[in-house]
């Protein structure tokens, strides 16, 4: 699951350059191959018979973002409350099948969408989807099923947010960036609106939401594009599609004031500073910077040749740590995010006056050819590499296709990095480093009162 956006954008920083661009290379490495059913489920299959396994993925486009007013937390307890049996199915036991037959299998639900998978052994993919199908449409949840699982959830945001200083403060943070986006609510949700969901809320939600026609099946390994089609037809085919909602979502007013979230917490070790400016993405906004912000976030704190490494770790000594981050896959506006930990002693004023430093160098030198080849490379670098994991290939196909691209974008996403100038990505970094569309944060100890 995807908690947070932010907390994962801060850790996806060390492996941005590889694992979005897996989800975009040529051709010749991925070859795609995908179609529809009569009942508008879509099956992307993507062949690779190195090795006799095989991932299978279903993808709805449903996410928190969409949960109703009030509601928080209801796409992440559904997802929960899938496993929990239809009548061919006993509760709990679709673990207990996939593992019998040698797989492992889980899901994870974020802002804009859902996702089943399991890996298995290639002959036991027919396992795998009729298992998936039948979910699809058989789902039943008993009442006490969900008082247990609505204590799981409960449980579960305790110990992974209300433990943790740094994602309560990533909570604050995204409430703060968005004025009017429901990406200012948690995935997780709110625990005062979890503690009302019910299970009529988790029914009325699934027959809503999980239909073929709102779904998209992505499949990798050692299979056959005809195999793929006849199993479809066999276990997808067969499910009804429904009428499925808008995804009607408040979007964002103009922002004109820049925000600051201030956090004292006496279990924090180390003080951090952190920044992120509303951003378009590859769906929302001015699209077309998005690959030029992908290319600037590696540039600007992508790893120890970054400027800000260079400046604040490397430079003048005052950091441990400096990157930046920026997340293109998203439905609705995205951030692009930097931040910095202080070395011992050194006031957080520093640190944010250092990162604006290396910001207003870059705005007003621009970056270096070098810096722009380092960048390109590693994307080329990340295509090659993620081909070699049936679960990466298949995660970057799905979280692409879900939010509404296609095959092609991902297909022809180096070759659009390649062809990324020096000037698109200043002209992304003027358009995005406005401190009216910004939130400041900081993290700090503080003694307990």
């Amino acid at each position: 699951m995807r908690r947070l956006r932010l907390v994962q954008l801060l850790a996806a920083v060390c492996l941005g350059a590889i694992a979005l661009p897996g989800a975009a290379s040529a051709a010749s490495i991925y070859n795609a191959k995908t179609f529809t059913l009569a009942n508008g489920l879509q099956v992307v299959v993507i062949e690779d018979h190195r090795a006799p396994v095989v991932t299978h993925m279903v993808w709805y486009k449903v996410g928190a973002a969409d949960d109703p007013v009030g509601k928080s937390g209801i796409a992440h307890f559904l997802e929960h409350l899938m496993f929990k049996g239809t009548p061919s199915v006993p509760a709990n036991e679709f673990n207990r099948i996939i593992a019998r037959n040698g797989g492992t299998d889980n899901a994870f639900t974020t802002l804009d969408y859902t996702g089943f998978y399991e890996d298995v052994a290639a002959p036991k993919l027919d396992l795998a989807m009729r298992l998936e199908a039948d979910r699809m449409q058989n789902l039943t949840i008993g009442e006490n099923e969900v008082t247990t699982e609505r204590q799981v959830i409960i449980e579960e945001r305790r110990s992974r947010i209300d433990n943790e200083p740094g994602a309560l403060f990533a909570e604050q943070l995204q409430a703060a960036q968005y004025l009017a986006s429901p990406y200012r609510i948690p995935v997780i949700g709110w625990r005062h609106e979890m503690e009302g969901l019910t299970r009529a809320d988790a029914l009325s939600y699934y027959k809503a939401h999980y239909a073929p026609n709102n779904a998209i099946v992505v499949i990798v390994g050692d299979v056959s594009l005809d195999r793929v089609r006849s199993l479809a037809e066999k276990y997808y085919g067969v499910v009804p599609r429904r009428d499925v909602p808008p995804r009607l979502r408040p979007q964002e007013p103009p922002q004109i004031a820049a925000r600051r979230v201030t956090m004292g917490d006496p279990r924090v070790r180390q003080a951090s500073w952190t920044r992120s400016y509303l951003a378009p993405s590859s769906r929302a906004g001015d699209t077309k910077l998005a690959i030029p912000l992908m290319l600037l976030a590696d540039i600007l704190g992508g790893g120890e040749t970054s400027r800000l490494h260079r400046a604040l770790v490397l430079g003048d000594g005052i950091a441990t740590s400096a990157g930046a981050g920026y997340d293109a896959l998203s439905l609705d506006l995205s951030t692009f995010d930097v931040f910095a930990r202080p070395k011992q002693g050194v006031p957080l004023e520093k640190i944010e006056a250092g990162v604006d430093g290396a910001i207003a160098d870059l705005l007003k030198g621009g970056i270096t050819a070098d810096e722009l080849a380092r960048a390109k490379t590693g994307y080329r670098a990340g295509a090659i590499y993620g081909r070699d994991s049936n679960d990466a290939t298949a995660r970057l196909f799905g979280s692409a296709l879900v939010i509404g691209l296609d095959v092609e974008s991902v297909e022809s996403f180096v070759d659009r990095v390649d062809a990324t100038t020096a000037e698109q990505v200043e002209n992304a970094a003027r358009a995005v480093f406005d401190l009216r569309h910004s939130v400041t944060g900081t993290l700090s100890p503080k003694p307990a009162s």
